[in-house]
């Protein structure tokens, strides 16, 4: 009887076992779930860029070179980063239809998947500006006011004050921001497309950007009014009045000439 008691285990036993168990459980998760994670987002980024240089080769290598390293008909994509990529495919002015002062916006081309692999691949050629999340551009919670300012301090030069943008030298234009999406505009101000200067965090930092962008949406929103009737590019005051001086009283004078004009004839009957 002695001996049997001395062998039972204690009622706690079974407890410890199971948490030493579990904790070794807990163990080799940690200890092989990251890697297996990690490793299968590397092989998934590894199939983007080779989908990317597929679709580089056939739609952008006759004018960017076949490593990206730009020709006499495009630049260097060296460095660019994937935002610019984004950017210009996003928008559909890459691939460009023919060389100009200026490339337009157009139909897209490529599908949105397409699109990341394409950009997936010029990143990994060289570090630039990355694809921003939603939380980078979203204009929830910016300050309006501010990206007004903003907006006006930085950009209006070009694009006119409301974003509907302007005429630029050389055949060259900025423009109209109206119906372009936050992703795009964060992207613009991050890479600097063709004539436009870049504005990178160091410079403009995020939350700047997101109230430019809150501006530019609200000043463009169909709920936004317009007080004095049409909104003539949005530049005020000014010229509405001379709108209203050149048409208005243009009307004016030449309803005046035809009435004197029909006057004489009558009198003269």
């Amino acid at each position: 009887m002695k001996k049997l008691s001395a062998r039972r285990r204690h009622p706690l036993a079974a407890v410890v076992v199971l948490l030493f168990a579990l904790a070794a459980t807990g163990g080799l998760y940690a200890a092989f779930a990251p890697a297996g994670k990690a490793q299968a987002d590397e092989t998934a980024q590894s199939l983007a860029i080779e989908e990317g240089k597929k679709l580089y080769t056939v739609g952008c290598a006759s004018c960017h070179g076949t490593g990206g390293q730009g020709t006499t008909d495009g630049p260097s994509l060296v460095g660019v980063g994937s935002a610019a990529v984004d950017f210009q495919v996003g928008t559909g002015r890459m691939p460009a239809q023919q060389p100009g002062a200026q490339v337009p916006e157009k139909p897209v081309v490529y599908s949105q998947a397409e699109i990341d692999q394409l950009a997936a691949y010029i990143a990994s050629l060289g570090a630039g500006p990355i694809t921003p999340t939603e939380k980078q551009y979203s204009p929830e919670g910016a300050n309006i006011a501010r990206g007004g300012d903003l907006f006006r301090n930085n950009c209006a030069q070009c694009h006119n004050f409301t974003g509907e943008g302007g005429a630029l030298t050389h055949g060259k234009f900025a423009p109209s921001l109206e119906g372009v999406s936050e992703k795009h505009i964060y992207e613009a101000m991050q890479t600097g497309p063709q004539n436009m200067p870049s504005f990178p965090d160091t410079t403009m930092p995020e939350k700047e950007k997101k109230d430019i962008i809150a501006y530019i949406k609200t000043v463009n929103g169909e709920e936004t009014p317009s007080p004095g009737g049409f909104a003539l590019g949005g530049l005020g005051p000014v010229s509405e009045g001379l709108f209203g001086w050149i048409f208005g009283l243009g009307s004016l004078i030449a309803v005046a000439v035809w009435v004197a004009a029909h006057t004489a004839k009558a009198k003269k009957s």
